[in-house]
C-alpha cells in the first residue's frame, strides 16, 4: 500500500494533548476533519498507528491537532518527530481543479526546456507563499534548480508520461 504525507508533529501544544503539525497537504481543512483517521508513523517507521482526530484549529502557521484517547501532554510526547499519512484509498475525497496536482504526481516527472532540452527531475515541491516552487535536481551538474508553478512559466504537464515542459525565462536557471 502507498502512503502520502499528510503533516509532520514537530512538538506539542499546551497541556490538553495537541499537537503542533506542519502541513504537507492541500487540503488540511478536509484531512484534519473532526472523526477523520489519519495513520501516524514513528521518526523510525517501526510503530504506526491510526489517530482519530479529535480537535482541529489553525495557529500562527502550524494546525494544531487532538486525536481521540490522547487527553493530556505526556500521552502525546511521543508522537513528537513522527509523521501523519493516509492511505492511498483515502485518495480522491476531493476535486482537483483543471492544473491542479497531487505532490506524488508532480515529484519525479522529467523536465524539459520548450525546445526539448532535459533539464532535471522534480525532487521536491516548496510552498513559500502564493504559488508553489518545483525543487528540479539539473541533468549536467547536479545543481538544485527552482522553478515557480506559474502559467508563464509552466507550459505543459504531463501526469501519464511523467513528463514537465517549461518556458525558459531569462536567468531561470543559471
Amino acid at each position: 500500500m502507498r502512503w502520502f504525507n499528510v503533516g509532520k508533529i514537530v512538538n506539542t501544544h499546551g497541556l490538553k494533548g495537541e499537537v503542533r503539525v506542519i502541513s504537507t497537504t492541500d487540503f488540511p481543512d478536509l484531512r484534519y476533519q473532526i472523526g477523520n483517521t489519519l495513520t501516524f508513523f514513528s521518526e523510525n517507521h517501526a510503530n504506526e498507528k491510526p489517530l482519530t482526530i479529535r480537535t482541529h484549529r489553525k495557529h500562527k502557521n502550524f494546525d494544531l491537532l487532538s486525536f481521540e484517547g490522547y487527553s493530556n501532554v505526556s500521552e502525546v510526547e511521543p508522537l513528537k518527530g513522527g509523521t501523519l499519512k493516509i492511505s492511498e484509498d483515502q485518495l480522491g475525497e476531493e476535486e482537483l481543479n483543471e492544473n491542479e496536482f497531487y505532490y506524488y504526481e508532480i515529484i519525479g516527472c522529467e523536465v524539459f526546456s520548450e525546445n526539448g532540452e532535459k533539464i532535471g527531475v522534480v525532487e521536491e515541491i516548496l510552498s513559500p507563499g502564493a504559488n508553489d516552487v518545483w525543487a528540479v535536481r539539473k541533468d549536467a551538474d547536479k545543481k538544485l534548480v527552482y522553478i515557480p508553478y506559474i502559467e508563464s512559466v509552466v507550459k505543459n504537464v504531463d501526469i501519464p508520461e511523467k513528463k514537465i515542459t517549461i518556458h525558459l525565462l531569462e536567468g531561470l536557471i543559471e
